[in-house]
């Protein structure tokens, strides 16, 4: 069997930064391998993992200061493993510090927000570390050298968060840029020591993304080989290694990630994949069609459609806790799951894996392992949190590491229909999570109904693709109206549409009024049960995107 090549790999420790997942996203940007870890873990931890070769690493900001008395550290062991190191933030000021330096405590003094860097003309004089800033010009457009007459010293818009500042450099580290306030905004020394004070993976600081490809493939040596093709390639060798001749089940949810997890599976093992779509009750309208028509009938997968609505909604009646929603729903998942296996089993021969289309942001909302203690639970995944302590089938995710728009481009590139591959996400409990309190079907059916004007409307605007994701909530709130010459008394609506680019941040979508209105009107007029919508303008922090 074919062993997968060891894949080069940015490692970013996690201080406990908002912006720690996206360094890692700006490094997959620049198709580069990147993973978010604890600050904690040790460069042994690491070499564990033989199929990855460690390049460089980033140390990420964080909220803390390095005299805090319980302030992250790093291991030893990656200050001396002589690989390139970028320090941001508070990865510069740890950098620094561990390294022989000195910061000054800020004694409530702080520099947050728009700043502007002025790159030092004797930066030059370091080749190694000035490597951070080569090619990097005024203008994100422009690209020329920066060996620049002194009277054309660079200068650069930043984004600034943070108090503490270095006052003394390690040995052997020059100043490379400052601000007005801080005359040491920039670091860096010939082993590729690099610390910056400002954030370069923001989209405030114009040409962050440029210094982060310096550190990448100038200083780090990187070459641009994370790619959907590599991707796809590795996938199917792993999915081979795990799986081997064994049988293996796929849960179809409606989605774009478990689309593209099932092509991945068919492709590496064939028809050892067996897929189950789960009619749970709670699907959005003309679901279950849609999945027979494309994996059936077009792709020619092996598909089983099981139809447990009245399992689901039995075991949700009376149900209001929305953890508890999320957490019945998973567990009769995987019982269904198991029960058809056994079903397969006896068919086609014994089934020993599940597989599911679990995504990066995924593990790091559902767990605390995978990245800092900072990074606390929010709610728990079905695909993640959400399974039983006790499971009969072993998992198989090809998807576990990925953002959603990787995923995406290894769906287009694996061929799956344009409509799924920009699919909105829709979660593993359903609708179940945008009816807020009790579920019934009568409920659910006015849900649907709702949901369905509002994607033909934005269809319709010709901005579904523009945004991350659209629907409609059904809130237990009713409310007193007039429709002709009668007295209503019915549901109030919310619409919720976001714009985001990892679903680990989103902005409310600003949609047009003629556009809510258009909405607002067919809800009401064609919908007996609602006699009031509003619009959710609440941005993810602080809010969640889905309403529970």
């Amino acid at each position: 069997m074919h062993t997968p090549e060891r894949r080069e790999a940015i490692i970013v420790l996690d201080y406990g930064s908002q912006y720690s997942r996206l360094i890692t996203r700006r490094i997959r940007e620049c198709h580069v391998y990147s993973e978010l870890v604890p600050a904690t873990t040790t460069l042994a931890e690491l070499q564990k993992n033989e199929h990855l070769d460690i390049k460089g690493f980033i140390f990420s900001g964080g909220p803390s200061s390095v005299y805090d008395a319980d302030a992250p550290s790093c291991d030893p062991a990656i200050l001396d493993s002589g690989l390139p190191i970028l320090g941001i933030c508070y990865g510069m000021q740890l950098l620094a510090t561990s390294l022989g330096g000195h910061v000054a405590l800020s004694h409530g003094l702080r520099e947050y927000g728009p700043a502007t860097i002025e790159v030092l003309p004797d930066a030059s004089k370091d080749p190694a570390s000035f490597r951070i800033f080569e090619g990097i010009s005024a203008s994100p457009q422009q690209t020329e050298n920066l060996e620049t007459p002194e009277n054309h010293t660079l200068r650069l818009p930043v984004w600034m968060s943070h108090g503490d500042s270095v006052d003394q450099l390690p040995k052997g580290f020059r100043v490379l840029a400052s601000t007005e306030s801080n005359p040491v905004a920039a670091i860096g020394s010939p082993k590729g020591y690099i610390g910056l004070q400002f954030h370069p993976e923001v989209t405030h600081t114009p040409q962050g993304k440029e210094i982060i490809r310096n550190f990448l493939f100038r200083i780090c040596g990187c070459e641009p080989s994370w790619t959907p093709g590599h991707v796809i390639d590795e996938a199917v060798d792993l999915i081979r290694q795990r799986v081997g001749q064994e049988r293996v089940i796929c849960g179809l949810s409606g989605g774009v990630d478990s689309a593209v997890a099932a092509l991945l599976i068919h492709k590496a093992i064939g028809d050892q994949l067996t897929c189950i779509f789960v009619d749970t009750g709670l699907l959005r309208a003309g679901e279950r069609e849609q999945v027979v028509d494309t994996f059936g009938n077009h792709m020619h997968i092996p598909l089983v459609v099981v139809d447990a609505r009245k399992r689901f909604l039995d075991r949700l009646a009376n149900v209001v806790d929305p953890e508890q929603k999320r957490k019945i729903i998973g567990e009769e998942f995987i019982r269904v799951f198991e029960d058809e296996s056994v079903r397969l089993s006896e068919e086609h021969g014994d089934i020993a894996f599940l597989a599911q289309g679990t995504l990066y942001p995924d593990v790091i909302e559902s767990t605390s392992h995978d990245t800092a203690a900072t990074a606390k639970s929010i709610k728990s995944h079905h695909n993640v949190g959400g399974l039983p302590k006790e499971m009969k089938l072993k998992l198989v995710e090809p998807l576990r590491m990925l953002f959603k728009d990787e995923v995406r481009e290894i769906g287009a590139t694996l061929g799956l229909p344009e409509d799924w591959v920009w699919r909105h996400p829709f979660p593993g409990p359903g609708l179940a999570i945008r009816i807020i309190g009790a579920i019934d079907e009568q409920r659910l059916e006015v849900l649907r109904a709702a949901d369905k004007i509002v994607i033909e409307e934005i269809q319709k605007a010709g901005i579904y693709r523009q945004l991350g994701q659209a629907f409609a909530v059904l809130t237990p709130i009713q409310s007193v109206g007039v429709m002709g010459d009668y007295r209503t008394y019915a549901n109030l609506v919310a619409i919720r549409a976001v714009t985001s680019g990892d679903f680990m941040t989103a902005d409310w979508a600003r949609l047009s009024p003629e556009l809510l209105g258009r909405i607002s009107n067919r809800l009401v007029n064609e919908i007996a049960e609602i006699n009031r919508v509003v619009y959710d303008i609440t941005s993810k922090p602080p809010a969640t995107i889905e309403w529970e």
